[in-house]
């Protein structure tokens, strides 16, 4: 069983490890323009679907989603 220990032990600290990873990429300030750029997407008009809604309201067809 002491190789259980040793299994279980080696992946908290893979675990942790990985952890730590994710954290510090995140809050990398190289990543900061990415981030930006992404909390703003919202805000932005996705022209294709609004262009499709737009030509089945011509058309005279239901739009369902």
């Amino acid at each position: 069983m002491e190789y259980m220990n040793s299994i279980q032990m080696l992946w908290t600290i893979v675990a942790f490890v990985t952890f730590v990873g994710i954290v510090i990429w995140a809050w990398s300030s190289k990543r900061e323009d990415e981030f930006h750029e992404a909390e703003n997407l919202i805000f932005e008009e996705d022209n294709t679907e609004r262009s499709h809604v737009n030509k089945q309201s011509q058309l005279g067809t239901k739009h369902h989603v």
